[in-house]
């Protein structure tokens, strides 16, 4: 499926029928835009975030250090330029 929008002098886009169709996407859904290698790929996040209430509810597991949150993101970088250089 292709389909086109036009940006609006309001730098404002209307997602096509389709495409809206496609995604399940409505009112109150944010759409967003993902830096990709060829352009940019469309996430749709649907309905409100507080529908997440509650669902870590009962975890016992221990928290994770900044430190070690650091130093996983470093090595997921890491390793998605690793393969990304070798594309």
């Amino acid at each position: 499926m292709a389909e086109t929008a036009t940006l609006t002098s309001k730098s404002q886009l209307t997602l096509p029928k389709a495409v809206r169709d496609a995604m399940g996407v409505g009112p109150g859904d944010l759409i967003h835009f993902v830096p990709s290698l060829n352009g940019f790929r469309i996430v749709a996040t649907k309905g409100d975030i507080t529908r997440l209430r509650g669902v870590f509810k009962g975890r016992t597991t221990k928290p994770v250090r900044i430190e070690d949150m650091d130093r996983g993101i470093v090595e997921a970088v890491a390793a998605r330029d690793k393969r990304s250089r070798s594309r």
